[in-house]
């Protein structure tokens, strides 16, 4: 029994041995083999030029909205007659060329503008943001104009500056008579120019020509799509600042696209993800404010008196009042600043820099001249040397605000509010009726006819008034301040022949303590 055991215990260790050399051999085939069959693989497949992807075909480009006539012919306007004149500009070079440019920039942000009113509805009140490169390009022809006044070209700088005041047609009722009455202050120093340089230089004569041109094509222009005022589309529920935002994303999206990759190539794999942010260090403040950042140091100074708890005491070795050694050599051993010390060079922020003075008010860049109802508010403002008189017929709830307008005439029929002026030179205003008070402050030769009722008036830094009173206003109460040459012109009594009488305000106001009591008296000078 035993025998057979052990029998059959060897027969099993030879199947295993022969099993396991099978194994052994087939193994040292399949090594031999793979080299072969990789090679065999690949090389077909290398050779026969078969891509592992396809590429999709790209979607078709969709059509572009046509654009309305009214931008069509501005386009055209734009590059016959602005760029012939940008071209001319550029011949001429440095600072001409210059303020030619940016007359193209001009046209262009009111090209937007005339495509925005095309899409949206009319805002109210008009937002800046409208407008903002429209100004750029205004304050950069008369930066120019300003800064280079004793330049040979400074007629050329005028010209051009005077003219660029016509893009604000938009605001005018009839804007191709506006732009007809602006070519009059481009040809005050234009034909200089001509005159100067006929000649001489033909360039300046065909450069400034070529601006005239200009204003005379945008006339024509606004004769015919704009004959009685900017026109919205109201029917539009698009906001004006949304048309402005698709208009400026839409020409983004204009610009040429880069080159495709070749054809086959599979798409680059993506960036890999940024490394996430260092720990922040709670213990002690990793970073410093930076020299300018005042926001840290208000932050320190609301501390109190924890602000001192990070600074270190100073060893007596170190005290230059208790050590004459020290105040000897001028030098003080350097130490480590602490991280919570006011005084460190690192926490100490740079001094704010001086403020900028505000521009003269002849140096200012000329807005459009504004006549506009908003809400229950009138404004006049930018009005200069107006030959028509300004109508305005208000309402007893309206108040009206006038602002910055020279050499004018102002007529506000009705009965108004309230009036209030400001910083005008040369203005007169007729009013008929106010229930409240009409103020004018920092102006100058004012004149004022009431033909009803006015209450109050309030002149504030006033220097030269004149003031023509009705019978029905024989009541009005004046309040002055800060104001010279005012005179009131009272009208004669009733069922007299009486002429109109004048009477100055007094000036000279003479002050002295009486019984302890400050008593105050106009000084007359009699004969």
């Amino acid at each position: 029994m035993a025998g057979n055991q052990m029998h059959n215990m060897t027969t099993l260790i030879k199947r295993l041995e022969a099993a396991t050399s099978r194994l052994e051999d087939m193994a040292m085939s399949f090594e031999g083999a793979s080299p072969t069959n990789h090679v065999s693989l690949a090389t077909p497949v290398q050779q026969a030029g078969i891509e592992p992807s396809t590429q999709p075909p790209s979607p078709p480009t969709p059509t572009p909205e046509p654009d309305p006539p009214q931008i069509e012919d501005f386009d055209a306007l734009i590059k016959s007659d602005v760029q012939a004149f940008v071209d001319l500009g550029k011949q001429i070079g440095g600072l001409v060329g210059e303020q030619a440019e940016a007359v193209l920039q001009a046209f262009q942000a009111e090209r937007t503008f005339i495509l925005v009113t095309t899409k949206a509805k009319r805002p109210e009140p008009l937002a800046p943001e409208l407008m903002t490169e429209l100004h750029k390009a205004s304050d950069t022809i008369n930066n120019i104009r300003e800064s280079n006044r004793t330049s040979p070209f400074f007629d050329h700088f005028s010209a051009i500056a005077e003219g660029i005041v016509a893009l604000g047609w938009f605001f005018e009722l009839k804007p191709a008579t506006f732009v007809s009455d602006m070519v009059g202050g481009i040809q005050y120093y234009g034909n200089k120019v001509l005159k100067q340089y006929k000649d001489k230089e033909p360039l300046h004569v065909q450069y400034i020509q070529a601006y005239y041109k200009v204003f005379k094509s945008l006339s024509a222009y606004l004769n015919n799509h704009y004959r009685t005022g900017l026109t919205w589309n109201n029917q539009s529920d698009l906001s004006a600042l949304d048309a402005l935002k698709q208009i400026q994303s839409g020409s983004a999206k204009a610009a040429p696209a880069a080159p495709a990759p070749a054809a086959g190539a599979p798409p680059p794999p993506p960036p890999p993800p940024p490394p996430p942010p260092p720990p922040a260090d709670l213990a002690v403040p990793s970073s410093q404010p930076k020299g300018g950042d005042m926001n840290a140091v208000f932050a320190q100074l609301n501390q109190g008196d924890a602000v001192t708890s990070g600074l270190r005491k100073v060893d007596k070795s170190q005290m230059t009042h208790k050590n004459p050694s020290l105040r000897a050599g001028s030098t003080v051993p350097e130490r480590s600043d602490s991280q919570g010390s006011l005084g460190s060079p690192v926490n100490r922020g740079k001094s704010p820099a001086p403020g900028k003075k505000p521009k003269p008010e002849s140096m200012r860049a000329k807005k459009p001249p504004r006549k506009e109802l908003e809400g229950s508010k009138w404004y006049v403002e930018h009005f200069d040397n107006v030959s028509d008189v300004i109508e305005i017929n208000a309402q007893q709830n309206q108040s009206i605000l006038i602002s910055r307008c020279n050499k004018t005439i102002v007529k506000v029929n009705g009965k108004a509010n309230a009036i209030s002026i400001d910083n005008c030179n040369g203005l007169s205003i007729i009013v008929e009726s106010l229930v409240s008070s009409l103020e004018v402050i920092k102006s100058t030769k004012f004149a004022l006819q009431v033909d009803g009722v006015v209450p109050t008036l309030l002149l504030d830094q006033v220097d030269g008034a004149t003031v023509y009173l009705s019978p029905a206003s024989i009541n009005l109460e004046i309040f002055t301040s800060k104001t010279t040459g005012t005179n009131i012109l009272l009208p004669p009594k009733e069922g007299t022949d009486d002429d109109t009488t004048e009477h100055p305000l007094p000036e000279q106001i003479k002050s002295y303590v009486k019984d302890g009591v400050l008593v105050s008296e106009i000084v007359e000078h009699a004969g």
